[in-house]
């Protein structure tokens, strides 16, 4: 489903666009050497060759993960990878913030670094925002062939009630509103950004809101969400209110 915004360009068929995976990571050691390495391997199944980086937003994780990035880093280049670190846990906006000052590319990828999203999907993002020229490109669980791996039936509840209610309420014009796996064209991110004052999985919801609100055009891709392969997953009661939380909030001003 693609929402149009009447001054939506699409990108002339000779323009290089480059790529900037925002890749924010807590305790993400174990994670981090595959992501970046299926990552590298998404890209290669590109038809037309992109040029891409990686950069490693990492909240002062204490399982080594920064220790793990430098020598990735020291394997791929400082030309693909960056580590931008941060002392401590901060929030997902400030840290999508945070990389995008360090971000070449004129479009930007955010995905999460625990293999839920897995970056085989990258193609397919890039090549629906050339067919279609919008301006962002998120995937949906509840779509086409999308769906969710690896969760019992008590998640699976709770996300497909979460995503009836924010349909109900909150009309986003998506049919996965809370999802975190996006192409966003950078300056387009970097305005939503400055309209959000959410936190934590909520903040994603209200992306796409003022991304609605703002006109800008929105495709979508099907994934399949995989539940985390190594960790512990973070979705708690703390969580599931916060979602509440911030769903009244979306829903009494967008």
């Amino acid at each position: 489903m693609v929402r149009t915004r009447s001054n939506s360009k699409r990108e002339a068929a000779s323009e290089q666009n480059f790529y900037s995976i925002l890749l924010p990571t807590y305790n993400e050691r174990e994670n981090l050497p595959l992501i970046i390495w299926l990552i590298f391997e998404a890209f290669s199944q590109i038809e037309e060759e992109a040029a891409f980086e990686v950069i490693i937003i990492d909240d002062g994780s204490p399982d080594g993960t920064q220790e793990a990035a430098q020598q990735l880093i020291a394997i791929y280049g400082e030309d693909r990878i960056k580590l931008k670190p941060r002392a401590k846990k901060l929030g997902l906006g400030t840290a999508y913030v945070h990389g995008l000052q360090f971000a070449r590319g004129n479009f930007i990828i955010i995905m999460d670094a625990d293999l839920s999203h897995h970056p085989k999907y990258i193609p397919q993002f890039i090549k629906k925002q050339k067919e279609l020229g919008c301006d962002v490109v998120t995937g949906t669980r509840y779509s086409g062939s999308g769906g969710v791996a690896g969760w019992d039936l008590r998640r699976k509840l709770i996300s497909v009630t979460a995503n009836y209610v924010t349909q109900v309420l909150l009309r986003p014009g998506v049919s996965d509103i809370t999802g975190s796996f996006r192409l966003y064209r950078k300056e387009v991110l970097a305005d939503l950004i400055s309209h959000c004052t959410s936190k934590g999985y909520v903040f994603q919801m209200e992306m796409i809101c003022w991304a609605r609100s703002l006109g800008y055009s929105i495709g979508e891709v099907p994934i399949v969400f995989v539940d985390r392969v190594y960790g512990e997953s973070k979705l708690g009661a703390g969580e599931i209110f916060q979602f509440l939380k911030g769903l009244l909030y979306l829903f009494s001003t967008t």
